[in-house]
């Protein structure tokens, strides 16, 4: 949107980190939930204005440690309460003392709601949840609310790459020798300073499979005026009344450069491969790896 934008990053107490062990989908539920919520109800009560942020859970640090938190990107401004008009507002225009309390009210509110439907029956007779939000209702929550760096593009850049990527990616894997895997790994958060990291081989295994999200979770949800239902009248009734309407460039249709012959027979092309012209851009930047060595038998 022809806006700015505040980044949110609501951050889950460690005392909670049980629950994802033992009921991943209920807690992650209620997380994301919380985090939406508090975004919508904080812009009404301190900005009177219905404001609308797309949410994203993540859950690891560069070592693949655990990290539960939800990044929300919050266009900066609204509508009015009758939607006749668009009203921007400041990055520090939504109070993190607010959001740090509403969040922790939604998300305590909604692990007693899905305790009381039976769905952490899953716990061990060890962990209660009441004992659990007694511990965290006294404590301060961690809430961070500034403007991105680099403007709302790299933002959404930045949040786009988690969207269907688990703990670490390939390029980070520098070796894996006498069952021990080194990889790449940023020195602090915010930090271009990078070093090396070795873990043996099962404990690399159980960091990465305690990040893979439960069957049917979506990591990436809407609220307030993006949400799915009436998001694209939203947006252009949010442009329309901001003046700065920017029409977006025009695409051409995607069309295949290269098919397999399965494929091609389907599509009724009987020239299976064809090579694209050299003066045609490629449509897709990726980079090419090397393909890897075959070990020589004795």
């Amino acid at each position: 949107m022809p806006v700015s934008y505040v980044q949110i990053v609501f951050s889950v107490p460690r005392e909670l980190y049980v629950l994802a062990r033992y009921c991943p989908r209920p807690f992650y539920d209620a997380v994301m939930r919380a985090a939406g919520q508090a975004v919508i109800d904080v812009g009404w009560s301190e900005l009177h204005l219905q404001l609308g942020c797309q949410t994203l859970f993540h859950s690891w640090t560069q070592t693949m440690l655990e990290y539960l938190h939800v990044h929300c990107a919050v266009p900066g401004g609204g509508f009015s309460s009758d939607r006749s008009r668009w009203q921007s507002f400041a990055s520090y225009g939504l109070s993190t003392k607010a959001l740090r309390k509403r969040f922790g009210t939604l998300l305590c509110r909604a692990l007693e709601e899905a305790a009381r439907k039976g769905k952490f029956d899953g716990l061990p007779p060890t962990v209660r949840i009441e004992q659990l939000l007694v511990r965290v209702r006294t404590r301060r929550w961690k809430v961070y609310a500034k403007p991105p760096f680099g403007g709302p593009e790299k933002l959404l850049e930045y949040l786009a790459r988690y969207m269907y990527r688990v703990a670490i990616t390939n390029q980070r894997i520098e070796s894996y020798e006498n069952h021990q895997v080194t990889f790449r790994c940023r020195v602090s958060a915010g930090s271009r300073d990078k070093t090396l990291c070795t873990l043996d081989a099962q404990t690399f295994l159980d960091r990465f499979l305690m990040h893979v999200p439960p069957k049917g979770f979506v990591r990436a949800r809407s609220y307030g005026f993006l949400g799915n239902r009436n998001r694209k009248q939203n947006i252009e009734r949010a442009v329309q009344l901001i003046g700065g309407a920017r029409t977006p460039p025009s695409r051409e249709p995607f069309k295949p450069i290269r098919l397999c012959p399965t494929c091609a027979a389907k599509r009724g092309i009987r020239r299976t491969h064809f090579a694209p012209d050299p003066e045609v851009e490629p449509q897709f930047d990726l980079p090419l790896r090397p393909p890897p060595v075959e070990p020589i038998a004795a």
